[in-house]
């Protein structure tokens, strides 16, 4: 994808010279302010930072988790929502009161293996860029549109810009199916994450109004179609793949 991106710019800079290399720093430091932002205002005041005595029982779970993925202990925030979900950014993770309701110790802790494997494999610095990288291809198409005027210019700009949007909607459906993989190694118990999706996947409604987002996360995007351009795979295509992988190191132990 840093191909298609430097396409883009080639593109920019061959058209507009001098204005397409200030106008493309301009984007990337408006860009580059949001993020510092954004990150900054992480959370909400709905979240609270996880205290060992208020949930030994997680605390301890995530820090030998996080010991066997060679991680540093990640920061917990419980949210105060309803809704089940669970998100992680930098070396955080959220977890909302809604999956206290629905789901027992051992699936919750499935749960957060999914996002310590996220930010293990580093999809919670990716994951941003690949969306800020998203804006940047839109605001340079668009530059290229109002300033260029050029047919063939046009054309090749918007059909990056498209490559990069199918390039990155897989790569973000394999990010998601590779958090599950590093979570069941992560856990003690592995048919935990397989149990909490199945439960989960039975509250999908109640997070029709979530919007979605840039960081990584338990749930997939919320829309009542199915459709190639959704980032997240389904619950049942992670099950499938869960019960695969399971199955498929079961016998391999078997011919060791």
């Amino acid at each position: 994808m840093l191909l298609i991106v430097f396409a883009q710019l080639l593109i920019t800079l061959f058209y507009l010279g001098k204005l397409g290399l200030v106008i493309t720093l301009g984007i990337m430091v408006f860009l580059y302010l949001i993020f510092i932002w954004i990150t900054k205002h992480s959370l909400t005041g709905n979240c609270s930072k996880l205290q060992w005595e208020e949930m030994p029982w997680l605390y301890d779970g995530i820090a030998r988790m996080a010991n066997k993925a060679g991680i540093g202990m990640p920061h917990i925030y419980i949210l105060d929502d309803y809704i089940p979900n669970a998100y992680s950014f930098g070396n955080s993770i959220v977890l909302s009161l809604g999956l206290f309701e629905v789901l027992d110790e051992e699936q919750i802790l499935g749960v957060a293996a999914h996002e310590i494997g996220h930010i293990k494999n580093g999809d919670t610095i990716l994951f941003p860029l690949m969306a800020y990288g998203r804006y940047l291809m839109l605001f340079l198409s668009a530059v290229i549109i109002v300033f260029v005027q050029t047919t063939v210019a046009v054309l090749a700009s918007l059909g990056l810009y498209v490559l990069y949007e199918i390039e990155r909607f897989k790569f973000l459906k394999e990010r998601e199916f590779k958090a599950d993989e590093t979570a069941l190694y992560l856990l003690d118990r592995p048919f935990s994450l397989k149990e909490a999706l199945e439960e989960l996947k039975y509250y999908e409604d109640l997070r029709i109004t979530v919007k979605t987002s840039a960081l990584p996360g338990i749930e997939p995007n919320i829309e009542r179609k199915k459709s190639f351009m959704n980032t997240h795979p389904s619950y049942d295509e992670r099950i499938w793949r869960i019960l695969a992988e399971i199955e498929g190191r079961a016998f391999g132990d078997t011919l060791k």
